[in-house]
């Protein structure tokens, strides 16, 4: 696994871009992701950590007009991404299917929607803005295991894996804050999956 300091972000990006998978520091714990365009580093990510492909996949882009376009947008979605994007809120919703370049498959679900979040993180905007295109973001861990705040703790988890990540940015020990506001809006109704730190209050 290579190890890249976090202002190596040019040298992180290109990696993504050539379909690698890594492990980066989010607003919340270590995520592993990589570009959700490219359907053989999104197999892998699977792959690396154990889970179903049934379970699909969160992206972060860097803006509100980029999650307009694979997002089916409605009024609903606009209401909320005014008030709380960039945020720490994901949002699934009904993917557009023309949307280019396509999302791989495991990022969409098998019910047709995509979860989406623009992430307020300074250093993830620089990097989905840089990459200019969706970022898997699941989190840095064995499917069902704890997330991990620790650049250490993140690296040595995958070790003696027959598959493991290609790149770590390591941004050090994390802040623990709470998990991101996870909402579905399908056909304009709001649900709340997960409440995270972020409540939504809509007028």
């Amino acid at each position: 696994m290579q190890l890249l300091s976090v202002n190596d972000v040019s040298v992180f990006v290109a990696s993504l871009r050539s379909g690698q998978s890594a492990i980066f520091p989010t607003e919340t714990s270590y995520g592993l992701g990589c570009d959700a365009t490219n359907q053989a580093a999104v197999d892998v990510i699977f792959k690396i950590k154990d889970r179903s492909d049934t379970k699909p996949l969160l992206i972060v882009v860097p803006t509100v007009a980029m999650a307009e376009r694979y997002l089916v947008w409605n009024r609903a979605l606009e209401q909320l991404a005014r008030k709380y994007w960039p945020g720490p809120l994901t949002i699934v919703g009904e993917y557009n299917t023309s949307a280019v370049p396509a999302l791989a498959k495991g990022v969409v679900g098998a019910d047709g929607t995509v979860a989406v979040r623009v992430s307020a993180d300074h250093w993830l905007q620089r990097v989905t803005s840089e990459l200019s295109r969706p970022l898997v973001a699941t989190s840095a861990n064995i499917s069902g295991q704890e997330a991990l705040y620790d650049s250490a703790q993140a690296g040595h988890i995958f070790k003696g894996h027959a598959i493991g990540p290609d790149v770590l940015a390591d941004g050090g020990v994390l802040l623990k804050v709470p998990a991101t506001t996870l909402v579905r809006i399908v056909g304009g109704a709001l649900e709340v999956l997960r409440q995270g730190g972020l409540k939504i209050v809509l007028e």
